[in-house]
């Protein structure tokens, strides 16, 4: 029993884990090679991970036109970003300016000789077997691929999110403490008299019939 505990506690941290890792921003120093634009089905096993649709658009169309973002990273490896907007829906970043970062993307390209590095904050993953791709927020350009990158916002989400968890177990610790077990150990008290009760008139029973 202790075992399926165990592991359902690490499967709760492993979501928890993976959700935080799609969800949050996370920041690539990269160069920009291309962009354009690609009609996709909305209908797939990879659905859940596009936008839900374009702000102000219809949500009932099962495809529509997503700005994509080729870059090479500076470690040379080549990284393609979708470019949508997010609106009111999950994950909360009210993104409503594709458009515009498309522009600013577009006009940051460059080659491999005069190259040009930019620092992209997304949030998602990519994988190629399921082709999706991260979410572009904003492009900024940088003076070099070896600018310093500080995740400001993580760190302080993490910290907030860390000191009201442990806010709360403290709080239920003390709630269970003070309420739930005194009354669990009287549910325990009242098993053991009402058991030791059955075994004194079982006692006598027996001893009624051997007379």
């Amino acid at each position: 029993m202790g075992y399926v505990k165990w592991a359902f506690i690490l499967l709760f941290w492993v979501l928890l884990g993976s959700f935080l890792h799609y969800t949050l921003p996370h920041q690539d120093i990269a160069r920009i090679t291309d962009t354009y634009e690609k009609r996709v089905d909305l209908e797939g096993e990879n659905s859940l991970f596009w936008a839900q649709h374009d702000t102000g658009g219809n949500s009932t169309v099962t495809g529509r036109d997503v700005f994509f973002i080729q870059t090479r990273l500076k470690n040379g490896k080549v990284m393609v970003y979708r470019n949508e907007d997010t609106g009111w829906s999950w994950p909360p970043y009210f993104k409503v300016n594709s458009s515009n970062l498309q522009a600013e993307a577009s006009d940051l390209k460059s080659s491999s000789e005069q190259p040009k590095w930019v620092v992209i904050r997304h949030y998602g993953w990519r994988n190629e077997f399921i082709s999706i791709f991260p979410n572009a927020i904003s492009v900024r350009q940088v003076a070099s691929p070896d600018v310093r990158l500080i995740p400001w916002f993580n760190i302080v989400f993490l910290t907030i999110m860390a000191a009201l968890c442990w806010a709360v177990w403290v709080r239920w610790r003390r709630f269970r403490e003070a309420r739930i077990d005194p009354m669990l150990q009287d549910i325990g008290d009242s098993v053991d008299a009402a058991g030791d009760v059955v075994a004194e008139k079982s006692g006598r029973l027996r001893r009624w019939f051997t007379r």
